[in-house]
Formats: structure tokens, sequence, C-alpha cells
């Protein structure tokens, strides 16, 4: 198995507005540690990285060079830049997660989450997503 190591400046971002959002990239950085810059999407100018804000309000993305991967992907891209030796259970995860058949049968679950998320812990109602136009 090998690491993914990210391009320098290589960032992942999330929904600053959302609690939930917001204590999982705590988790991030204060657990798994990724070698990567973890930051709320509203805080940077995305222009540079080649993303929408469009984008960002539907998943998380993972920018690395000229790499964007978004939602599970993006979850795999990042724990697969974890180094060192407590890294490793993170990027087998991470590398399982990458796997085509996986992240295919993962999005229907972060879509899920994504839609309730507002009644996860650290949700808020902020956190709603918009209702589509039915």
């Amino acid at each position: 198995m090998t690491s993914s190591h990210p391009a320098p400046g290589a960032v992942f971002l999330y929904d600053g507005d959302c609690g939930f959002c917001t204590r999982c990239a705590q988790f991030l950085r204060r657990r798994v540690r990724p070698p990567v810059q973890i930051v709320a999407w509203q805080a940077v100018d995305l222009t540079p990285l080649g993303v929408t804000a469009a984008e960002c309000a539907e998943a998380v993305q993972y920018v690395s060079g000229e790499r964007v991967s978004a939602g599970p992907a993006a979850i795999a891209d990042l724990l697969r830049t974890v180094v060192g030796r407590r890294g490793l259970v993170w990027r087998l995860l991470g590398w399982v997660l990458a796997r085509r058949a996986v992240v295919a049968l993962a999005w229907p679950a972060y879509r899920w989450v994504a839609r309730h998320r507002h009644r996860f812990p650290g949700g808020t109602a902020a956190c709603e997503l918009p209702r589509p136009v039915r």
C-alpha cells in the first residue's frame, strides 16, 4: 500500500457554516492529523483552487495540485496522506474507501448524512441544506 502524499498547498475544504462539519474537521485536525490544510471553504479564495462555491456546498473537496476530488473520494484522498505508524490505520481506511466499488457505495451514504447533518451532534438548523424545488 502506498500513501498519497499531498502536493505543497494541498487543502481539504469543508462547510464552515455547519456545526457538524466543523466538528468533523476538528476531529480530523486533532486525531487524524493529516499533513494537509483543513479549512472552511468560505474562508479561502476558491478560484486558484479550481473549485466553485456550488461544488463546495455540495460536498467536501480535496485539492492537491491539479487533482480535485469530492465527497467520499476526497475523504479517501485526505486519509491516504496521513504519515507515520499511527497513520497506518487511517491510510488503510483511505485506501479501502478509494476503491471504485466502495466509493460508489459510499456516495449514497454521504448524501444521506449531508441531507441530515443538522440532526447529528454539533449540527444546528444552519446546517440544514435547502430542500430542492419540486
